[in-house]
């Protein structure tokens, strides 16, 4: 996985820029499937996003999610680089995540909603939901999609990923369960996503690592991990939050402690489904910020 400085990426944002506007308004099976395309994800981590308590800190996370979006854009400003992902006349769904347990916390929900009500997004034409996507009318009309969710560990999928984020959108979902939750990238080939994700957001604020029994959640493992990782291809997102997920639970148990189930979707989604890369080498990443413990 290669893993870049400041300094290094400004070197390349040049080259970048004018590729990228045509990038964004591809959907992520038009490009990720390119031989020996490399998958950009930017890891952005703050050691202040939970120092007045247990809830994130808005400003912190603010800061960090524009200052994510505008690296993985290339663009000069937080404002230039959301209007390059969302334009005025979108209909955007933002599909978050709801688990009662482990729900995408509401100050990341509140924040990616102003986002793109800044680029001039009606009010009317944007929504936040989980399981009532199916029937939510913005849904319905969505031109664009933003996918966020908060990353754990899972007794069905391994881990509850980006790529599982979707399942909400078919009709059995059920039907994506078998075999540790294999096919969950062929989510995105359901017509109500199909070509519209703009943006990839995994939460990687307060992440599980472990769990005793399925749905369950103990504050023993999780941990302050206080990131995010933004990208356009949703496999190389996961990959990189999976093997921060694996590089936590060698650090904890003191001993490689696969999961189980394996998080195999991931991989698949590569190797099975060609919907983008899971490859580190062929990963891009970025890393921002404070980097202690970052396992990757």
């Amino acid at each position: 996985m290669e893993s870049i400085t400041r300094r290094e990426l400004l070197k390349r944002t040049a080259a970048l820029a004018v590729g990228s506007s045509l990038l964004l308004s591809r959907p992520v099976t038009a490009w990720a499937q390119q031989k020996d395309a490399t998958s950009k994800v930017v890891l952005i981590r703050n050691q202040k996003l939970f120092a007045n308590g247990a809830s994130p800190d808005p400003e912190v996370c603010a800061a960090m999610l524009d200052e994510a979006v505008r690296t993985l854009t290339g663009q000069a400003d937080a404002k230039a680089a959301w209007a390059s992902i969302i334009h005025p006349n979108d209909i955007v769904g933002i599909k978050t995540n709801e688990w009662n347990s482990f729900p995408t916390p509401p100050e990341l929900n509140a924040l990616i909603k102003a986002r793109v009500l800044a680029t001039g997004v009606g009010e009317e034409n944007v929504s936040v939901d989980d399981r009532g996507v199916k029937t939510n009318p913005v849904f319905r009309r969505a031109t664009a999609l933003i996918n966020v969710r908060p990353m754990r560990t899972h007794a069905w999928s391994g881990v509850g990923s980006l790529l599982k984020n979707y399942i909400m959108f078919a009709e059995k979902p059920s039907d994506y369960h078998d075999d540790s939750c294999a096919p969950l990238a062929t989510l995105q080939e359901l017509p109500a996503v199909k070509g519209k994700t703009r943006l990839h957001i995994l939460a990687l604020l307060a992440p599980q690592f472990h769990h005793l029994a399925a749905n369950t959640v103990t504050e023993e493992f999780t941990w302050k991990y206080s990131g995010l990782a933004v990208g356009f291809d949703p496999v190389a997102v996961d990959s990189v939050g999976l093997r921060i997920i694996e590089g936590k639970r060698r650090d904890y148990f003191g001993e490689d402690r696969p999961l189980n189930p394996p998080a195999k979707h991931i991989a698949l989604a590569d190797t099975r489904y060609h919907l983008g890369t899971s490859d580190p080498s062929k990963i891009q990443l970025v890393k921002l910020g404070w980097d202690e413990s970052s396992y990757v």
